[in-house]
């Protein structure tokens, strides 16, 4: 399912993106986002996202894909996680979840 995955967890603005980045390049890792706010649009203060740059630097995924109006939950997560890392291990890259 998940093998060879890493896991950074920490609270909000914490420094986990900068960690991320900087192991994800080293590693050939990509970013699977475990916050739950950050896979709204738009919710964008208090959350912590990633920048453009940042995003730029090492693919990002589950950031920014539901519409306010739109609910989720573990098991919608779990699903859309499972299939990224997928695709994301097909092109053989490590997985690394960040999230607080």
């Amino acid at each position: 399912m998940w093998r060879d995955a890493m896991i950074l967890t920490g609270p909000t603005a914490s420094g986990k993106i900068a960690v991320a980045l900087y192991v994800a390049v080293r590693i050939g890792a990509e970013i699977i986002s475990m916050d739950s706010m950050a896979s709204y649009r738009g919710m964008d203060i208090g959350t912590a996202k990633p920048t453009p740059g940042e995003r730029a630097r090492v693919p990002h995924h589950l950031i920014d894909v539901l519409d306010p109006w739109e609910s989720a939950s573990v098991a919608w997560w779990l699903e859309h996680a499972l299939m990224v890392s997928q695709n994301i291990q097909r092109r053989g890259k490590r997985v690394m979840f960040v999230g607080g």
